[in-house]
């Protein structure tokens, strides 16, 4: 399924800088930036869970946000994008 993640991190102090790098590398982990804070990743259930309890562990409750959308599995239909596309699509193969 696809997931759209999107966060707002606080970086007023160094700890919060260090939060922001932190979620986003493990974002990159799991999916594809999309802009700044927005990351499209292709998951499985499993996959879902331990991103989604990795990233709540990672931030600050009372100062940061982090949002999860579910767009399921035939997100092609719920997608539509204007502009330049940035990078590869997240659900397309990479070859090295």
């Amino acid at each position: 399924m696809l997931v759209l993640i999107t966060y707002d991190v606080n970086t007023e102090t160094a700890a919060g800088r260090k939060r922001l790098r932190n979620v986003a590398k493990q974002c990159v982990n799991y999916g594809r930036r999309v802009q700044n804070s927005v990351f499209e990743c292709i998951l499985d259930q499993a996959q879902c869970v331990a991103l989604k309890s990795s990233l709540s562990d990672m931030i600050d409750e009372n100062t940061d946000s982090l949002r999860f959308y579910y767009l399921g599995n035939k997100y092609q239909a719920k997608v539509e994008h204007i502009g330049i596309d940035r990078g590869i699509p997240a659900d397309a193969p990479l070859i090295f």
